[in-house]
């Protein structure tokens, strides 16, 4: 079984709690970890700076599309940013822990 991380950021932390709190009942992640950032990006050719919320997210590689299609349903923006990161290692005992908190 491969884990990931997905990575994506909301405009608060209620909207990102939201989002966290269903992923996590839906068993579609294990854990996720909210942390406040600032972001700097172009958007219609002004430059941004936003304070957003991370989400990172901890999840079996093979439910990337259902965690995916769920927060395109759920997100606020446009264009969420959704990114997965591959993990090449990961403790046993955590590796069993996300084995047995999601589909």
């Amino acid at each position: 079984m491969k884990v990931v991380i997905i990575q994506t950021t909301t405009s608060s932390k209620e909207e990102a709690k939201q989002i966290a709190k269903i992923l996590i009942k839906d068993k579609l992640a294990a854990c996720i970890q909210l942390k406040e950032i600032e972001s700097i990006y172009n958007w219609d050719d002004k430059l941004c700076c936003e304070r957003e919320t991370l989400l990172s997210i901890k999840t079996k590689k093979e439910l990337f599309s259902k965690v995916k299609s769920k927060i395109l349903e759920l997100h606020s923006y446009d264009t969420p940013e959704i990114i997965e990161l591959d993990i090449s290692n990961i403790s046993e005992d955590y590796l069993k822990f996300i084995k047995e908190n999601t589909l």
